[in-house]
């Protein structure tokens, strides 16, 4: 059976010593430091290299890292160890993967825009279920006018956010901070430059 052409892409982007998005954590991530608690379970969405799962490893989270690239996982392990944590890492399709119900306390998707609009709802909706009553969700995407910039991120627009589309899918959550605007950003040589970004943090109500 041949490999699926979207994971070939990922997996030829990936199959180098340089790690292709930097081995810090998102800068929108790191801000929201204050609200994370040593040994919340953390569940970081497609985390590629690993850049944000093993920072949150070393803020002392129990952390539970998924990518459905094999060759981005091994990278992964690597930074992890260098770093002396180890989150656990998982090979899932985030289309397929069983989330589960009220797993985590934390859920960071950072970047995950190849989601075409059917698989990003049903993403949404998944990770709503997988946080557990007064669980955290930490978002951060491109906004349309990325494509002016394209300085990282996918060139389908449907693919992207804006603020009111963020509002709207968690409505059903109490919206702590969302932000829509424009600036420059350094992860590697794939996001890099002046960026349209949109910032979404978000609680799941308490019982």
């Amino acid at each position: 059976m041949s490999e699926d052409p979207h994971l070939a892409q990922w997996n030829q982007r990936y199959a180098t010593d340089e790690y292709i998005f930097g081995e810090e954590p998102n800068a929108f991530l790191a801000s929201q430091r204050a609200l994370l608690r040593p040994g919340q379970s953390v569940l970081a969405v497609a985390d590629g290299e690993g850049r944000n799962g093993v920072w949150l490893a070393r803020q002392g989270l129990d952390v539970h890292s998924i990518d459905f690239s094999p060759v981005a996982l091994a990278k992964a392990k690597k930074l992890a160890a260098r770093h002396g944590v180890a989150p656990k890492t998982e090979l899932a399709d985030v289309a397929t993967w069983n989330w589960g119900s009220e797993r985590f306390d934390v859920i960071v998707g950072i970047f995950i825009q190849f989601a075409a609009p059917a698989v990003r709802g049903a993403m949404f909706a998944n990770m709503k279920a997988a946080l557990r009553p007064g669980g955290l969700l930490l978002l951060e995407g491109y906004s349309p006018k990325q494509l002016d910039y394209r300085t990282g991120g996918p060139s389908q627009v449907e693919n992207l956010y804006t603020a009111e589309l963020l509002r709207a899918a968690f409505a059903d959550m109490t919206i702590l901070h969302l932000r829509e605007y424009e600036e420059i950003i350094s992860e590697g040589v794939r996001h890099s430059g002046m960026s349209a970004l949109v910032d979404l943090v978000a609680r799941k109500p308490a019982r």
